[in-house]
């Protein structure tokens, strides 16, 4: 059984203020697998004072010094991967193939990405009027992640907090304990000062509102669902600190008839279904042109029968189990809403997949799910469904696909499929969302990843993922 109650502040491992104890719980049987102690305001205090005092000395650090620690950062990255994937497929049940190939490379990647925009960072630039505008660390900043990419968005926030001189006070999700404390261990050993990162364990009431309200703390980055944005939004408000948000996606695919519709459909049949349908930009809003939609359909139907969902400790391409047993309940309930409200269902639906393998019949398994002839009225067009369940609709014009994409409230990603290209622009630059995939390519490490609209505030990756973390001062050139 794992034990967790210890935090990491000041560059040690401490107790918690009062340890209140919250299972860990491993979603493909549902089995306790050990215990984490959760913080609270205290908590907060102490590892805000230590990040405070740090920033003192780590803010004035030169780029040499904090590339240095990065590149330190990025070799215990690699010798620590099985590690974390390890981890990130008992505690959020990735299959073990994705934990190693992506979600834990993708901490990896962008640190890798991050020294290259550190490298090219200039602080300090003059302006055609001869004044000198110079980009400094914002100060201490309370970074929230999530559960479904534990390492991505851990390393999306901390990374670009210490690349700029910034201090940071870290609240995981409480139901990903272990891939955080193992990144603790790896700051820890890359000789970031005591102080520089501080990791607190804790749910949102008890330390992510104490995190947001906090008055010493200068930033928040948060990630997460649309609601909970909110919430960290109104606590921020008081002490009129910044606030960069990841929420929620509806993404959709619009599919043209020129484009190859076979391997298009397939892809995006799979890409919704990656990583359970637990990610906030798949593409889960399949539109087709009218003349290749009964085609789109017999493709997508078969697809989704292919998609194998099987045990996250085996390797292969097949899917793993929803994240726990509410997440589970949400998206049968959702299932439910739209065969209750008379959408075609086309594969799939309610309950477990047939054949799981022994001892895992009382995992948190979705059966793969397509619903199609879907409509702009219907609860499942517009709720974020966060489970492997595509909806598909026709269009019959450019026009019309533009409008049905853009009908939502999210703006995280859109994609599109065409064979031309004149038209594959004039769909990005219409589609209202913070990134465009065109034929089945999107952006890579260092790019900037955020949304339009309630998908959020703000750019993470590369460049721009270290603006957010910089102020803006400016003064004249010196004369006497």
């Amino acid at each position: 059984m794992i034990t967790i109650d210890r935090y990491y502040i000041g560059g040690e491992w401490v107790m918690p203020d009062a340890p209140r104890q919250m299972p860990i719980l491993t979603p493909s049987t549902g089995a306790q697998v050990g215990t984490v102690s959760l913080g609270n305001s205290q908590d907060v205090d102490r590892a805000v004072s230590s990040a405070k005092a740090a920033f003192e000395t780590y803010s004035m650090t030169t780029k040499a010094e904090r590339l240095a620690l990065l590149h330190r950062l990025a070799e215990i990255s690699r010798a620590r991967m099985d590690d974390l994937a390890r981890a990130i497929t008992t505690e959020m049940g990735a299959p073990a193939k994705m934990s190693r190939e992506v979600q834990a490379q993708s901490g990896l990647g962008h640190l890798e990405s991050f020294i290259a925009a550190l490298e090219a960072h200039e602080a300090e630039e003059t302006l055609p009027s001869g004044d000198i505008v110079s980009l400094e660390p914002i100060g201490v900043c309370g970074l929230i992640t999530p559960w479904n990419w534990p390492i991505n968005q851990i390393s999306l926030k901390v990374i670009p907090a210490l690349a700029t001189g910034c201090t940071c006070v870290l609240k995981p999700s409480e139901h990903t304990p272990l891939s955080a404390r193992i990144y603790a261990e790896m700051i820890h050993e890359a000789g970031f000062p005591p102080g520089v990162f501080n990791l607190v364990f804790g749910d949102g009431e008890g330390v992510g509102a104490a995190l947001s309200r906090h008055g010493d703390v200068a930033m928040m980055s948060f990630t997460g669902s649309t609601r909970a944005g909110r919430a960290v939004s109104r606590d921020a408000a008081a002490t009129i600190k910044r606030v960069t948000l990841e929420l929620g996606g509806k993404s959709p695919n619009v599919i043209f008839a020129d484009a190859d519709v076979e391997a298009s459909v397939t892809q995006g049949v799979f890409d919704c279904f990656d990583n359970s349908g637990q990610s906030c930009n798949a593409p889960t809003r399949m539109l087709v042109e009218r003349s290749a939609y009964d085609l789109a359909l017999e493709i997508a139907r078969a697809a989704a029968e292919a998609q194998k969902v099987g045990d996250p400790a085996e390797e292969g391409d097949h899917i793993g189990p929803l994240f726990d047993e509410i997440q589970y309940h949400r998206v049968q309930a959702l299932i439910g809403k739209g065969i209750d409200e008379g959408t075609r269902l086309l594969a799939g639906g309610l309950g477990r997949p047939a054949g799981l393998p022994k001892g895992l019949e009382t995992g948190w398994f979705a059966r793969p799910t397509v619903f199609c002839d879907v409509t702009p009225d219907m609860t499942l067009w517009r709720e974020e469904i966060f489970g492997p369940v595509l909806v598909m609709a026709p269009f019959d014009t450019e026009e019309e696909a533009i409008a049905l994409a853009n009908d939502t409230d999210y703006g995280l990603d859109a994609y599109v499929s065409t064979g031309d290209e004149a038209r594959a622009l004039r769909m990005a630059r219409a589609m209202r969302a913070g990134g465009i995939h065109i034929n089945g390519r999107g952006s890579d490490y260092g790019s900037p990843f955020g949304g339009f609209k309630q998908s959020g505030i703000g750019r993470e990756g590369g460049r721009f993922g270290l603006e957010d973390y910089l102020e803006i001062k400016v003064r004249p050139p010196f004369s006497v």
